[in-house]
């Protein structure tokens, strides 16, 4: 089967300042050194990288009211919502190079403004061992890239829930989360409370990635957008070493390589985070290759079948 593929850009955000470790600033050029770029080129993409965006420098300070860093986190994801929104409109698909996971804020808001104002139906695929639902009243860090998806769905503080002009900028029925492992005990409630999708490790163990997949991807037509918010920690940590919140007992190789197939049958993927690649605490930029492998898959590769 040939494939066609859309005209891609490559957008670095290095910057660490939504994260409890040091280092997610670098995973940008990890990812280049990895050669992401020439894996996609390889495959036929035209792919045109757009170098770093820059933004304030992480202070490392105390949390203010329950955040960590707020006006640098807003600064960055301005720029984020900006460089990827811009993209989107002349038609090519932005992969934001993280960086922490708090950017999938910004990149969010702006694949959830550009389909108002297409039409189309957003759906994230949030693939994380983390809900990241938290607020500032149920947070035990105050680190806001464990904020995100409480803000993107209205939940947090205006700076961020209004960051695209609307609020909430997604609705929790448009998100599935997978792979999730590590809630903290007041997130549990607000996932509850607004009846968040999520599939985590026990209920993959019990019914299969397959299902799960199946059952994420379900509903979507010629008229969804997928977005694809892939923090690398998604990944059990004995594969993938070079992240700053490991958490045992997620999806192993083949199981993640599945989720990649899935989606690159679905042919919605229209925007692409990867976040969360710490190169400082992995071995040999073994996380960085990886997360390149995974991403060829994103694009149609295969492991028998033609492609």
């Amino acid at each position: 089967m040939s494939r066609t593929y859309p005209l891609v850009s490559l957008i670095g955000a290095p910057t660490d300042v939504g994260a409890g470790h040091r280092g997610a600033r670098l995973g940008p050029e990890a990812l280049r050194i990895a050669g992401l770029g020439e894996a996609l080129v390889a495959r036929g993409v035209d792919v045109a990288d757009r170098g770093n965006l820059d933004g304030p420098r992480n202070p490392w300070q105390k949390p203010v009211a329950g955040y960590r860093h707020l006006a640098e986190v807003v600064a960055w994801n301005r720029a984020v919502m900006d460089a990827v929104g811009a993209e989107l409109r002349i038609g090519r698909l932005p992969i934001l190079l993280g960086g922490d996971h708090c950017l999938g804020l910004g990149s969010i808001t702006a694949v959830a403004r550009y389909c108002r104002d297409t039409g189309k139906q957003l759906r994230v695929l949030w693939l994380d061992a983390h809900a990241d639902f938290n607020t500032s009243q149920v947070t035990p860090s105050g680190n806001i890239h464990g904020m995100p998806v409480s803000c993107l769905c209205g939940i947090g503080p205006e700076e961020l829930t209004r960051l695209g002009g609307d609020a909430p900028a997604m609705r929790p029925d448009e998100i599935r989360q997978i792979g999730i492992r590590s809630v903290d005990p007041g997130e549990k409630q607000l996932i509850q409370q607004h009846g968040l999708d999520v599939y985590d490790m026990r209920y993959i163990d019990e019914i299969g990635m397959r299902r799960v997949m199946e059952e994420a991807l379900e509903g979507m037509d010629e008229n969804t957008h997928l977005h694809v918010s892939f923090d690398v920690d998604f990944l059990d940590p004995s594969i993938a070493p070079g992240v700053g919140t490991t958490v045992p007992g997620g999806p192993n190789y083949r199981e993640a390589q599945l989720v990649m197939e899935m989606i690159a049958d679905s042919g919605r993927m229209g925007s692409l985070d990867i976040v969360e690649l710490n190169p400082i605490l992995d071995k040999r930029n073994r996380t960085a290759k990886l997360a390149v492998d995974l991403v060829e898959s994103l694009f149609g590769k295969s492991t028998l079948m033609c492609d």
